[in-house]
């Protein structure tokens, strides 16, 4: 039986975040256009609600595969390619 270590748990909330179909167009287009604030990633997605898309930048962040930059009052988001190499190599294919 496999270990319950970090490694498994952190793969764990990169597939389970990346189960939803927006959070892989958002992590599609942030590999193509990396630093988008939040609303440069609603107007290239168009039909996600500014609260639904806080909702999933939210949970790619907290499973590691994006990273968040704050500028002032703007947080820029970009894809962790470490992580997005590790557990997710066809976003950057």
């Amino acid at each position: 039986m496999v270990e319950d270590n970090e490694e498994v748990k952190q793969a764990v909330k990169v597939y389970k975040a990346l189960g939803e179909p927006t959070r892989i167009k958002i992590a599609m287009l942030l590999t193509e256009e990396m630093n988008l604030c939040c609303s440069d990633i609603g107007s290239k997605l168009e039909s996600v609600a500014g609260s639904t898309l806080s909702h999933h930048l939210k949970q790619l962040t907290e499973c590691g595969l994006l990273t968040l930059r704050k500028d002032g009052t703007y947080i820029y988001y970009s894809v962790n390619k470490e992580v997005a190499r590790k557990y997710a190599p066809y976003l950057l294919g």
